[in-house]
């Protein structure tokens, strides 16, 4: 409203002023005045003021939907974090309720293999795991980059990774060898390449995973491929020619879960500081 008003005032000082014959040039300096103006109106835009149908939208409001709406799937292809929500992603990833989230994903995991899950003991009941942010934590890694609000730099980011010291996550473990000990092949597919093999390996055992079927890293081929289609195509294969039944999923990127031929279920950990197509 003020900057309508100040509007207003100068474009009738200058009408008034001039000589009717030269009203056209007065016009004509009134409209470039406003074009000058809107610019300094929009850059005044933040978050903080906005609201929608009468709703205030606080920062806090605006982070919190981001991260749950990265959640749904509904905001994909996203490159970082907004800047104004490094904080508040940061704040979560440290939180006791990003644990409580995680714990709760794998209790269901749980849940479904003792309550639908018609397993036969015949060496071809399975499950399949992601590696990062599911079994293996890259926060380290992350919390030096912003929490995702730093573009990634994947030669930054294997250099982390082949010194091969991500800690584990207790609630992954703890439903890793839950499987294990119900004699469901565990299968492990990464998008890692394969000149990381040898430091996951490492890292993997050190920390507590032992004991897995089979595992998978992205070749020379894979990389020219989505994450999607290269673990969709890696199920394929263990179902066509190993003959497994896949009771689950669990993984941090619809990447991960998504695809043909799909689960009997497919579980997703909370992870907002990065996207995987």
């Amino acid at each position: 409203q003020t900057s309508k008003a100040i509007t207003t005032y100068v474009c009738l000082h200058f009408i008034s002023s001039k000589k009717k014959k030269k009203m056209r040039k007065s016009l004509g300096w009134c409209f470039i005045f406003i074009c000058l103006l809107i610019p300094l109106v929009i850059a005044d835009w933040n978050i903080l003021k906005q609201s929608r149908n009468g709703l205030d939208i606080s920062l806090k409001n605006y982070c919190e939907s981001w991260r749950m709406n990265v959640e749904l799937h509904n905001l994909r292809d996203f490159e970082v974090v907004p800047g104004e929500c490094i904080e508040d992603i940061g704040k979560y990833m440290r939180s006791t309720q990003y644990k409580v989230d995680s714990e709760r994903a794998t209790q269901e995991c749980l849940v479904h293999v003792s309550t639908t899950c018609n397993l036969k003991n015949d060496g071809r009941d399975a499950w399949i795991f992601d590696i990062d942010d599911t079994l293996l934590s890259t926060l380290p890694y992350y919390k030096n980059n912003q929490y995702g609000g730093n573009k990634l730099n994947v030669t930054s980011l294997e250099e982390w990774m082949g010194k091969g010291k991500a800690p584990s996550f207790d609630y992954s473990l703890k439903l890793f060898n839950e499987l294990k000990s119900r004699g469901i092949q565990i299968i492990l597919i990464t998008a890692r390449r394969e000149h990381l093999r040898s430091a996951t390996i490492d890292n993997l055992v050190n920390v507590g995973y032992y004991g897995w079927t089979r595992i998978f890293f992205r070749g020379v081929a894979d990389e020219y491929v989505s994450v999607q289609k290269y673990k969709s195509d890696v199920r394929k294969e263990l179902i066509k020619n190993g003959g497994y039944r896949i009771w689950g999923i669990l993984g941090d990127q619809y990447s991960s879960i998504e695809g043909i031929p799909s689960p009997r279920r497919a579980f997703k950990l909370p992870n907002p500081m990065y996207y995987v197509a």
